[in-house]
């Protein structure tokens, strides 16, 4: 059965069915404690098969288990299926955290804070912040296994134009770009390189501060696995030094309006279309973003690019997945929007 929202809607119709929706999607074997990654597991019935009393005389629809393993060695036994996740503490419903992933995995523009809150009915603040702890679960880092084969790399700027800035907004991008480690330069813009593997069509893509040899180079060299894949790029010359790291660097040549490389077949135009979605997505969707979370946003769409020939339910699944083992707390990304 393919998986809609409608379909979603009919299996949790109670905060219960949520917690037992997202057990399926992170434990499709069987439920396994967090702590210990043990299966002696066993689930806390509720007394009339949908909520329990807790120790504190509430109510809760919450389904918890026990570990048998973790009682016997002292820990605390009891976990569910948002323990340990980036979900870990929510206050907010777990059946909207479900629907609010599937809106953002299956909505090829993606879906803005705005719309959670009025479609949910949660204040902006937990909205935002639930779609943020979303993107990090979408980000490609060192959990994942080096990129290998052709790999086409190019740059983007990301942001507005400093003259149609306000006095507030234009002082605090010179304040940032001023500060010990900030991004250098004049321009009110932020870059941006993407990684893509032109036979998988996976795409990883990270803010840089400037786009210079070493910047790029740091990056490279954390997703590809460089002695064993052709680097594809455009006549930029700080990829010139960095190219003779691969096995072979092609370039195409856009100042003579070269778009496909007629001696090697290289191009770029993987890059370009990426970017061109991204933008528009961006634009139409959000209408602004934090330069301080610009790497979340380029994350979800880096994500959601690479994964677009899969099915909805199986990047579903892929998200609960990374959501394990991860941690944003509102303190974190509040203070991120204040650096």
């Amino acid at each position: 059965m393919k998986t809609t929202l409608l379909s979603i809607t009919d299996q949790i119709r109670t905060e219960a069915d949520a917690y037992e929706y997202l057990e399926n999607l992170r434990w499709p074997n069987g439920p396994i404690c967090p702590t210990c990654h043990g299966s002696d597991v066993y689930l806390i019935q509720p007394s009339n098969g949908i909520s329990r009393k807790t120790r504190d005389g509430v109510m809760t629809q919450r389904r918890a288990w026990n570990c048998r393993s973790c009682r016997r060695a002292g820990h605390s036994p009891q976990f569910s299926a948002i323990s340990g996740t980036v979900m870990h503490g929510t206050k907010a419903p777990v059946r909207v955290w479900v629907l609010v992933l599937f809106d953002m995995i299956a909505a090829k523009n993606g879906i803005s804070a705005r719309e959670v809150e009025r479609k949910y009915g949660v204040c902006g603040r937990t909205a935002w912040f639930i779609c943020h702890r979303i993107r990090e679960c979408m980000k490609s880092d060192a959990l994942l296994a080096t990129m290998r084969g052709t790999i086409v790399a190019d740059e983007t700027y990301l942001g507005g134009s400093v003259k149609r800035m306000n006095r507030k907004t234009r002082d605090r991008l010179i304040e940032r770009r001023n500060a010990p480690g900030g991004l250098r330069g004049t321009t009110s813009k932020t870059p941006v390189l993407s990684l893509i593997n032109a036979q998988t069509g996976e795409v990883r893509s990270a803010v840089v501060p400037s786009v210079t040899g070493a910047t790029l180079r740091k990056v490279m060299s954390e997703h590809v696995d460089m002695a064993g894949s052709v680097l594809w790029t455009d006549e930029g010359t700080f990829y010139e030094a960095l190219g003779r790291e691969f096995i072979a660097h092609n370039t195409v040549n856009h100042s003579a309006e070269e778009y496909v490389s007629r001696r090697t077949g290289a191009s770029i135009n993987k890059a370009e279309n990426f970017f061109s979605q991204m933008k528009r997505s961006i634009d139409g969707t959000h209408h602004h973003i934090s330069v301080e979370h610009i790497q979340r946003y380029v994350d979800e769409h880096s994500f959601r690019y690479s994964t677009c020939k899969m099915a909805d339910a199986d990047r579903m699944a892929m998200v609960v997945e990374r959501a394990d083992g991860r941690r944003l707390t509102y303190k974190r990304v509040k203070a991120e929007s204040h650096r």
